[in-house]
């Protein structure tokens, strides 16, 4: 990095930091620091909802994910249209006409305070989790590629987010958002550009889009109703669907976001807004990554993007191993070139073919290079990161982006965790005083008080989350590690509300039970299929994580069922039994 990265890098993100810090100082009660005085407009609320669903690990994992295994994780977000329509509907007029601070309030009111208590701990526990790993996530990219301190740039992001945070609240993250999401758009079209322009003369966006077709990164969509692949059209719009419903219909940071709004149509506004911008807004971060794929056709890569674990096979007794890979990748780089300039010439299948043959044996080549990344992680007891997806963007940021561009490009990634971070800290300050510490003490105190006591569990938490990020492990790819632990919990949460707003028959002791009951065999579920004891990918947690609390719920609400509940009991047990066929 030069002198003009690190001064583009420091202003965008002082002025964000400042600017939030100022323009929302002095809020003195609940309503303005919790609900930011219930002023935003459809805009703030969709880019918020947005920044805070858009950590550092979309703009770091995202094009790695499409580098490696291109355009299918598209279909992980085919479901959030249809769950931005649903809360619309169902979830926005009763939390508008309850007037709620938190998502969990409401649920006192249908059952009793230990539900809403539990739904309430099993939010914080999930989203402090992640708290941690989008504060972990860019700083462990950072400090690889970089030579930066890990500890440190924890403590710096950490920090920074609290600062303006504490200062102001709701209205704070939903201010410093918008201008954080300008950077971020403003950084992403500008790489994409230099991308295209970047490529050989005469590869046009057209001609790069058919090298990525005949390489397999064109495929985005996948019909086939299989659990082995995880990714799938189905997957999405039934999984996904239940996970969009949970996190942005139960999920604090998300319901924060939008119990800001002026009205409920500033609130429906802002929904839709980010159901119809989020999909093409993943499909262009895909198609960056497609796009630098297409630039390492035509210019050399290293075997694995990893810097650290480069070094680490470079000091080991397999760097001759490893040596060897090098050379049979350079010909394999150098061969496929020939065939792609052929393939564009003719356009004959057969060049299509082996391109798919090349690019098997780069792949062969590179898993191979991992093996041996892994062998020296074990041998020498030092997490390494052998999976180099993260990496791949930030390589080419660092290597082929002019001076100032690099330094725009990381205050896009630094942006979007702070952005995160903060509605999470945020959210997570606000349900620990509204639904825990103020729902339980005893008296009354005055709005400032509770102003201040929400100031110091943001302080808190976000002490916890740096110290979540300075401990955190390395994981396969990051963007799955933040879905994986949201779908553990989130199918729980959402069936347990979902029972709140249909079935009037269940009552809290069965809801209560069945979610505890749900929320082990969950965690089971997950723990089997990480031992690869059954198989079932972590989307579809969210799907069977809710079936199985109504399941539960209505079961021991049988003797008060209408005909309704008791078809839907039916389904249900048709569903789970289904796919306790196919898991096992």
């Amino acid at each position: 990095m030069q002198a003009l990265d690190w001064i583009v890098l420091s202003a965008t993100l002082l002025f964000i930091v400042g600017y939030g810090t100022w323009k929302t100082r002095g809020s003195k009660n609940v309503q303005d620091y919790i609900r930011g005085g219930n002023q935003a407009k459809w805009w703030t609320i969709g880019l918020s909802v947005m920044a805070t669903q858009a950590s550092a690990i979309t703009f770091l994992s995202t094009p790695g994910q499409a580098f490696h295994d291109g355009m299918g994780f598209v279909q992980f977000y085919f479901g959030l249209p249809i769950a931005m329509i649903v809360i619309c509907i169902v979830f926005i007029p009763i939390y508008h006409r309850l007037k709620v601070y938190t998502a969990y309030e409401y649920l006192e009111g249908r059952f009793d305070l230990k539900t809403r208590s539990l739904a309430a701990i099993l939010f914080l526990i999930q989203r402090g989790l992640a708290a941690g790993i989008t504060i972990f996530a860019p700083a462990i990219i950072l400090s690889a590629v970089l030579g930066w301190n890990l500890t440190l740039l924890n403590i710096i992001i950490g920090a920074l987010v609290i600062i303006y945070t504490l200062s102001g609240g709701t209205k704070a993250v939903s201010v410093t958002q918008k201008y954080q999401m300008a950077v971020i758009f403003t950084g992403m079209f500008i790489a994409f550009f230099i991308i295209i322009n970047s490529l050989p003369e005469g590869i046009t966006f057209t001609k790069a889009l058919d090298i990525a077709g005949a390489s397999g990164k064109m495929d985005v969509l996948d019909f086939s109703f299989s659990l082995d692949n995880r990714y799938t059209f189905w997957s999405g719009i039934i999984g996904g669907t239940f996970l969009a419903l949970s996190y942005f219909g139960t999920d604090q940071s998300q319901v924060q976001r939008y119990l800001s709004g002026k009205s409920i149509r500033e609130m429906r506004l802002g929904l839709i807004f980010n159901g119809l911008v989020k999909v093409p807004m993943q499909f262009f971060i895909l198609l960056v990554g497609v796009m630098v794929f297409v630039f390492y056709q035509f210019n050399a890569s290293p075997l694995n993007f990893n810097p650290e674990a480069t070094k680490a096979v470079a000091n080991s007794q397999y760097a001759e191993e490893f040596n060897n890979l090098q050379i049979e990748q350079d010909k394999i780089f150098h061969d496929k070139q020939l065939i792609i300039n052929k393939y564009l010439e003719t356009k004959d299948e057969k060049f299509a073919q082996y391109i798919a043959l090349a690019n098997e044996a780069d792949k062969e080549n590179r898993e191979t290079a991992k093996d041996i990344v892994k062998k020296i992680s074990v041998e020498t007891d030092v997490k390494i990161e052998s999976n180099d997806k993260d990496y791949v963007f930030i390589h080419f940021i660092l290597n082929n982006l002019p001076r100032g561009l690099i330094g725009l490009l990381l205050a896009v990634i630094l942006s979007a965790a702070m952005s995160s971070t903060a509605s999470e800290l945020n959210a997570l300050a606000s349900t620990t005083t509204i639904d825990l510490y103020k729902r339980n003490l005893n008296g009354t105190r005055k709005e400032e008080h509770y102003v201040n006591a929400t100031k110091w569990f943001t302080l808190g938490w976000g002490i916890l989350a740096i110290g979540i990020a300075c401990i955190a492990n390395l994981a396969e790819n990051l963007i799955q590690l933040v879905n994986i632990i949201g779908s553990i919990f989130y199918g729980n949460v959402l069936g347990i509300f979902l029972i709140a707003f249909f079935h009037k028959s269940v009552k809290s002791k069965a809801i209560f039970i069945a979610a505890l009951i749900t929320q082990i065999i969950v965690i089971g579920l997950f723990l089997l299929d990480n031992f690869e004891l059954i198989n079932l990918p972590f989307l579809w947690l969210n799907f069977v994580g809710c079936s199985i609390v109504m399941f539960i719920a209505l079961l021991m609400s049988s003797s008060a069922l209408d005909k309704k509940d008791k078809i839907i009991l039916f389904l249900l047990t048709a569903i789970l039994g289904f796919f306790l066929f196919n898991i096992i």
